[in-house]
């Protein structure tokens, strides 16, 4: 059996503490968005949904670091999230935790992979090795 990744984007278009990559997906039963952003050269992903208030952090689509790049940040209510564990480090869910989306980065590609809660919203999947045109 092989193990479905879902196709974000190309490598390059997350730069290091900059704007993120919004896909959809479906949480639960719940249409949502993950996000995808580049820290410390590391490709990281997360649900878009504030540990405090299920709202979706970014204050303008893919702007999810505050003005420093060192910290995510909801723009309802200003939780800062640790970029490379999604662990809230200030806010009112202090100690509360972003959902995490498991990422692989490959053939300078980033791939996100289903697990039991989240899910593609739509059948853009491709399985291991097999590589899709992007274009």
């Amino acid at each position: 059996m092989t193990e479905t990744v879902i196709f974000i984007c190309d490598s390059e278009a997350l730069e290091e503490g900059g704007k993120g990559i919004r896909f959809p997906l479906i949480a639960g039963s719940e249409d949502a968005t993950g996000f995808a952003i580049r820290y410390n050269g590391t490709a990281h992903a997360y649900l878009n949904r504030c540990a405090h208030v299920p709202i979706e952090l970014d204050w303008n689509e893919g702007q999810f670091f505050e003005s420093s790049r060192l910290f995510l940040m909801c723009s309802t209510h200003g939780a800062i999230y640790a970029p490379e564990t999604g662990r809230c480090e200030g806010g009112p869910c202090r100690g509360g935790r972003l959902r995490p989306i498991t990422v692989e980065e490959r053939d300078n590609q980033v791939f996100w992979r289903p697990d039991e809660y989240l899910i593609p919203a739509r059948a853009s999947t491709s399985t291991n090795n097999d590589s899709e045109n992007h274009e």
